[in-house]
C-alpha cells in the first residue's frame, strides 16, 4: 500500500504531448502539485531544456530557476517541476522574453512567442465555480448577516480565487485576467457567436466559432463549432475555452491559428514549402 505522495514518473507513462523520446531514458520529470493537473501541464525543467533550448542538462535547468531567471505569471518560480499549463504566461526579463502556452491544431503544448507587450500584461481565465463564502469564515465582523455579510468569488481553471467578481461573469464564462493587479477587467461570455478554443478532447487545440448547443440532462452537453474554413466539429461544453468576442480573439494565436488540417492538405503544405526551399 503506497504510503505518501508518488514522486516518480517512468517515461513511458509520461503524457504523449510532451513529445519525450522513448531512448532519452527511463524517467520523465514529474510536475509538482500545482494549478494544473499532472496531464495538463508542462513542467518547467521541459519548458527551458527540450523546448526554449536554454539549457542541455537538468542541472543547468535547475542553475537557471534557482538565480531566479524564469517568472510564471508575474512570480519568479524556483521549482524544477513547477505545472505551466494552458494561458500561463512566461517571462524571461533577462532575455525580454514572453511566452504564452497554448495548444497547437494537434492538440500539442506549444510556447507562443508573445509580441506585444500589452498582450503580455493579462490571462484569461475559464470560470469553474461562482459560489459565496461568509465574511464570518474570512474573520472579519462575523456579526453581519445576509447579503452584507457575504463574499462572492469565482474559482478559475488556474486555481485562482478572485473575489467580488462582476455581476454578468456565470460559470463556463472566461474572465480576462490583469496579472499585475490580480484584479478581472474583462468578461467573455459563454455564448453562440463567440470564438472559442478546444482544450480537451479529440478536437484538442482546434480554434472555431460556436454555432449551437446541446443539453443533455444527465449526460454530457454538447457544443457544436465552425472554423473559419467552415469545418463543423463538435466537443463537450467542459472542453471549450471561450477566447474572444465575436469572430476575433483577445489573444494571438500559434502557427496554424487552431485550423485542423487533413493529411492530404498536410502534404501538399509539406511539398510546398520543399519547393520553396528548393528554389531559394
Amino acid at each position: 500500500m503506497a504510503r505518501g505522495p508518488k514522486k516518480h514518473l517512468k517515461r513511458l507513462n509520461a503524457p504523449k504531448h510532451w513529445m519525450l523520446n522513448k531512448l532519452g531514458g527511463d524517467w520523465a520529470p514529474r510536475p509538482s502539485t500545482g494549478p494544473h493537473k499532472m496531464r495538463d501541464c508542462l513542467p518547467m525543467c521541459l519548458i527551458l531544456k527540450n523546448r526554449l533550448k536554454y539549457a542541455l542538462t537538468r542541472q543547468e535547468t535547475q542553475t537557471i530557476v534557482m538565480r531566479k531567471l524564469v517568472e510564471v505569471d508575474g512570480k519568479v518560480r524556483t521549482d524544477l517541476n513547477y505545472p505551466c499549463g494552458f494561458m500561463d504566461i512566461i517571462s524571461i526579463p533577462k532575455t525580454e522574453e514572453k511566452f504564452r502556452v497554448l495548444y497547437d491544431h494537434k492538440g500539442r503544448f506549444v510556447l507562443h512567442r508573445v509580441k506585444n507587450p500589452e498582450e503580455a500584461k493579462f490571462k484569461l481565465c475559464r470560470v469553474r465555480d461562482l459560489s459565496n463564502a461568509s465574511k464570518a469564515m474570512a474573520g472579519t465582523n462575523p456579526y453581519v448577516q445576509g447579503k452584507a455579510g457575504v463574499i462572492p468569488y469565482v474559482t478559475t481553471h488556474d486555481g485562482r480565487t478572485v473575489r467580488y467578481p462582476d455581476p454578468v461573469v456565470k460559470p463556463n464564462d472566461t474572465i480576462k485576467f490583469d496579472i499585475a493587479s490580480g484584479k478581472i477587467v474583462g468578461c467573455i461570455k459563454f455564448d453562440i457567436g463567440n470564438v472559442a478554443m478546444v482544450t480537451g478532447g479529440a478536437n484538442k487545440g482546434r480554434v472555431g466559432v460556436i454555432s449551437s448547443k446541446e443539453k443533455h440532462p444527465g449526460s454530457f452537453d454538447i457544443i457544436y463549432m465552425k472554423d473559419r474554413k467552415g469545418n463543423s466539429f463538435s466537443t463537450r461544453s467542459a472542453n471549450v475555452f471561450c477566447i474572444g468576442e465575436g469572430a476575433k480573439p483577445w489573444v494571438s494565436l500559434p502557427r496554424g491559428k487552431g485550423i485542423k488540417l487533413t493529411v492530404i492538405e498536410e502534404r501538399d503544405a509539406r511539398e510546398a514549402a520543399s519547393g520553396k526551399k528548393s528554389k531559394k
